[in-house]
Order: C-alpha cells, then sequence, then structure tokens
C-alpha cells in the first residue's frame, strides 16, 4: 500500500469520524422535537387521508427526506424540524401517500395533489436543500 493511499485513507476516516460526531449530537438535540413535531403533522394530513401507518421513526438519514416501508412504518429525517412548514409539510404527506401507492404513479401524485395542490413547487424548493 502506497504512502499517498495511506495519508489519504486517514483523511477520509477523520472526516467521516467527525460528521458522524456532528450528526449524532444534531440528531440527539433535534429527534425529541422532530418526533413530536411528525407525530403532530400525521394527526393532521392523515385526516384527509384516514391511511394506516405502523411505526414513526426519526433517523439521521444522509441522502433522504423520508421513506416508506412495505409494511407501513415511516422513517422520517431528523432535519424535518429545521425545515420551513410548507416544506415539512409536503415530506409528511408525500410519505403518507406511499402507503396507498408505493410508488411515484400519477396515482400518487393525484393524491398528494388533494392536499398539497403546489407540490411540484414546494418538491422543487425540498431538492434544492442539501442534507449533509
Amino acid at each position: 500500500m502506497s504512502l499517498w493511499f495511506r495519508i489519504v485513507r486517514k483523511k477520509v476516516r477523520r472526516r467521516t469520524r467527525v460528521k458522524n460526531t456532528k450528526n449524532k449530537i444534531a440528531l440527539s438535540l433535534h429527534k425529541e422535537d422532530a418526533k413530536a413535531f411528525t407525530l403532530s403533522r400525521l394527526e393532521y394530513w392523515n385526516q384527509f387521508y384516514n391511511f394506516k401507518y405502523g411505526t414513526v421513526k426519526i433517523k439521521s438519514q444522509t441522502t433522504r427526506w423520508g421513506s416508506c416501508s412495505s409494511k407501513g412504518n415511516l422513517n422520517i429525517n431528523y432535519r424535518i424540524v429545521l425545515l420551513p412548514e410548507h416544506l415539512a409539510d409536503y415530506l409528511i404527506v408525500h410519505e403518507l401517500c406511499h402507503l396507498e401507492e408505493f410508488n411515484h404513479s400519477q396515482k400518487f401524485w393525484n393524491l398528494v395533489s388533494k392536499t398539497i395542490p403546489d407540490f411540484v413547487q414546494r418538491r422543487s424548493e425540498l431538492k434544492k436543500i442539501r442534507l449533509d
């Protein structure tokens, strides 16, 4: 193994450790607020859909704002509490609608537009926000 490779590998490991530590600290600071906020917004938006969902977990995801499992469990990024409310609501509705349509078909987007008619604009805004 070359010296250059060992030096680069050490730098990458160090950066990863620092990044992971920052994420853990941020997660611990925001997790409780994110959970309370997410549950209250889920309750509000689900009045319009009446979908059944399983557990709701708050995670420190670096590539996703949220996800929905085939079992109906919802995973939401803790950074939801740092978003403007209109984007957080879009995120919640998006994941809720996956409970009915587990894809991004036209039926799925029709479900989203039922409560968030300007979802295209909100989706575009959310995509511009970096997670790392």
